[in-house]
């Protein structure tokens, strides 16, 4: 079951670049707006959720603990928003490699300071030399691609 997990979160990834280059085509489409683009895919998102949901969410549940979550548990809609616009807004301005690649960094860096410190009532997990190295071969991996020909100039 864990390699289905592993390929799910590739799948994602590869969704994550794919959404972004249509997402950055969109603004392109509406004038040059990445806010539009990103409200509209946002939107087009929501109602696909709104079906999944109706027809697998237990409502009692979820009418019960709705009031009862903290305010901070409810920010994470905005942060989505914004990561949608700001791919649609980047992606044409850097390229989408440049971009995915600092967006990973950004998410293992976040990652692990989470994990490690269990941050945002997530579990603490160990991290290992081994997790310090990987992050060090990604950075590494980032500034050669992006500065690479200027390197060897």
């Amino acid at each position: 079951m864990q390699y289905f997990y592993w390929l799910m979160a590739f799948a994602i990834g590869v969704g994550v670049a794919t959404q972004a280059a249509i997402n950055a085509r969109l603004a392109f489409g509406l004038g040059g707006q990445p806010l539009a683009a990103a409200f509209f895919s946002f939107a087009i998102g929501t109602l696909c959720l709104a079906v999944v949901m109706l027809f697998s969410s237990n409502f009692g549940a979820i009418g019960g603990a709705i009031g009862a979550q903290p305010w901070w548990r409810w920010i994470g809609g905005a942060i989505g928003a914004v990561f949608v616009f700001s791919t649609a807004f980047l992606a044409p301005k850097i390229g989408l490699v440049n971009m995915a690649f600092l967006i990973i960094l950004g998410q293992l860096i976040a990652g692990m300071v989470i994990d490690g410190l269990g941050l945002i009532q997530m579990p603490v997990r160990t991290l290992a030399w081994h997790k310090y190295l990987g992050l060090t071969v990604m950075m590494v991996g980032l500034v050669l691609f992006m500065f690479g020909d200027k390197i060897g100039a």
